[in-house]
């Protein structure tokens, strides 16, 4: 069993591009998802925006994005990341999550969702929000 930690940034609007610029810098494969793709549009504006985007490379060079929706609240430089816990195993990734849920802030349960066979928010005690998820192949 092995786990990746990887940055996952948050944008407003901006996520694809981002993510474009990071492989043209970096190199490796560009996957996106958008809330379309998904079928978690809920601002028909934003339906193409990127509600999961991802960057890696046979290097290693790994990050995540996406675009924070505009009924959530954001502004530039808070809350500008994730740490975003992902594995294969859902048991391992069920084990990191009740271990982390300790004192923390559920922001949505861990749980079967449209794009990953198991998927949770948190924000820890130290006010670090977590992103963990069992992966899911998006060719």
């Amino acid at each position: 069993m092995s786990v990746t930690v990887t940055p996952h940034l948050n944008f407003r609007g901006d996520a694809r591009a981002a993510l474009e610029f990071y492989r043209s810098v970096f190199g490796g494969e560009l996957a996106v998802i958008t809330y379309q793709d998904a079928g978690a549009v809920t601002d028909p504006a934003a339906a193409d925006q990127v509600m999961w985007g991802q960057v890696a490379s046979e290097a290693g060079f790994r990050v995540m994005a996406y675009d924070v929706p505009a009924a959530t609240a954001w502004e530039p430089g808070v809350i500008p990341f994730f740490a975003s816990v992902r594995g294969a195993d859902a048991a391992e990734i069920s084990r990191y999550w009740e271990r982390l849920a300790d004192g923390a802030t559920v922001v949505a349960p861990l749980a079967p969702s449209a794009w990953a066979p198991l998927y949770g928010m948190l924000t820890d005690r130290f006010g670090v929000t977590w992103v963990l998820d069992v992966e899911a192949s998006w060719s």
